[in-house]
């Protein structure tokens, strides 16, 4: 058994629509998925520091971007020294990647249209239903996390071999299913490797659409094993919170402790970071 608590960790202005977030020691990276930022947030000092990554010109605003617009970045994963950014997919305006270096501050953008065509066709996935919202970069693999949010409720994960996303070749989707809150499944909302396990976090959200919100029924935090992609477990830990985004703060041989972000869907540039623990 496995209990879990939440509380508020930090309230941060100047950042919207949180979809992603990554601790690298003393400074958490958020992505907003209608923004054209990467913020860094000292959780000691609490400054912030916006780091414009799109250069996109046909845009009036790099904050609250109109929903037709967005990039989306629903994805902020790290490996090494970098960070990566993806689009969700669920758009022709959503298939943009932002690699980010931490040490040179190099931003260098690779667009994801074929790799994420070649995604739905091995998965039978069409465009209503195709949403990414979490990924892991083990260095030669991706795995890529489908929010079954769609009509075809397709949660998912796809196995990608190989370094370079933008030049995939071949992958493998295995479906995968989520505990339900009345009769609403639970869909990927973000995951994070840690050792041999995923962690996942799922929200339950009333909607048959990847691009109109619904209802938040509930949250809920789990885990796979990397090998098998079995479930090992999961838990409730919200009836009202949509997280979005999720890092690892701490971990000791009794608990693992997370930072949580959540999208309110609201234009509002406030955010408010949750810690999570897990208790073994």
């Amino acid at each position: 058994m496995h209990s879990t608590t939440l509380e508020v960790f930090a309230e941060i202005d100047g950042v919207g629509s949180a979809s992603g977030l990554f601790l690298h020691e003393d400074l958490l990276y958020i992505i907003g998925d209608n923004s054209g930022h990467l913020n860094e947030y000292n959780i000691k000092t609490k400054a912030l520091r916006k780091i414009q990554v799109l250069f996109d010109k046909t845009l009036d605003q790099l904050e609250n971007i109109p929903k037709p617009l967005k990039p989306d970045f629903e994805i902020l994963c790290q490996h090494g020294d970098k960070l990566y950014m993806l689009g969700s997919g669920a758009t022709p305006k959503r298939n943009l990647m932002i690699e980010f270096d931490l040490k040179t501050q190099k931003v260098i953008h690779k667009d994801l249209t074929e790799t994420y065509s070649l995604l739905k066709s091995i998965s039978k996935i069409d465009d209503q239903n195709f949403n990414l919202e979490g990924a892991i970069f083990t260095g030669n693999e991706w795995l890529l996390f489908n929010r079954g949010n769609g009509i075809d409720a397709k949660n998912g994960i796809f196995k990608i071999q190989g370094a370079d996303l933008a030049k995939t070749k071949q992958a493998k989707f295995n479906y995968f299913k989520l505990p339900n809150i009345d009769h609403v499944e639970s869909s990927f909302t973000d995951a994070v490797w840690i050792k041999n396990e995923i962690f996942f976090i799922a929200t339950a959200e009333d909607t048959k659409s990847t691009y109109a919100d619904g209802e938040i029924l509930g949250s809920f935090i789990g885990s796979i094993n990397l090998q098998t992609l079995k479930l090992t477990f999961s838990n409730k830990i919200s009836g009202k919170h949509k997280f979005e985004g999720i890092t690892l703060l701490s971990q000791n041989k009794h608990s693992t402790t997370f930072l949580l972000c959540e999208d309110r869907d609201s234009e509002e540039l406030k955010t408010i970071i949750y810690k999570l623990v897990i208790n073994f």
